[in-house]
């Protein structure tokens, strides 16, 4: 692995004007960064936790996950343009520097803000919570491969509040 590099976040944010929901993890994974899109580890359960929260197929390809979030109003990008990281370790961040939400909060009515795992709920809270406090803040739990110890049927459940926030 080499140690901690700084990394500079490479994908855009999916939104629309119509986003009511934003979800923010940290910055993206070495597997995401590798398959250019969000939550792109095989073995990260956030696609798969959508799906069965919506009763829909799961999204595979980058066309079919950006049809989805922008069908169900859903917002996705990371707290963090920048950090120093090992490998895809949220634990060893470190000189984060934060995303200027503002870039979808001024173009979408987003209702409540969710992030995804510890690490950036705590970022969220530090850098983003004081601009926005207007909004809701959900705190998930990580899908990731790492948070081995939720069940699938318990990851749909905890994100709940996600589909709620996206009733009319």
């Amino acid at each position: 692995m080499g140690g901690p590099n700084r990394i500079t976040h490479p994908l855009k944010p999916i939104f629309d004007e119509r986003s009511r929901a934003l979800v923010l993890g940290t910055i993206p994974s070495p597997a995401s960064r590798t398959a250019g899109f969000y939550y792109g580890h095989p073995q990260n359960r956030f696609w798969k936790v959508l799906a069965a929260l919506f009763a829909e197929p799961e999204p595979r390809t980058i066309e079919e996950r950006t049809a989805f979030l922008v069908t169900h109003g859903i917002a996705l990008w990371d707290v963090l343009s920048s950090c120093t990281i090992e490998g895809a370790s949220d634990a060893s961040i470190a000189n984060p520097v934060p995303n200027d939400l503002s870039v979808i909060i001024n173009a979408a009515p987003v209702r409540t803000v969710f992030t995804t795992g510890a690490k950036a709920s705590a970022l969220y809270r530090r850098f983003n919570a004081p601009l926005l406090e207007q909004l809701p803040h959900i705190a998930l739990p990580s899908t990731s491969p790492a948070n081995a110890r939720m069940r699938l049927a318990d990851l749909v459940e905890a994100y709940r509040p996600l589909q709620n926030a996206l009733r009319p």
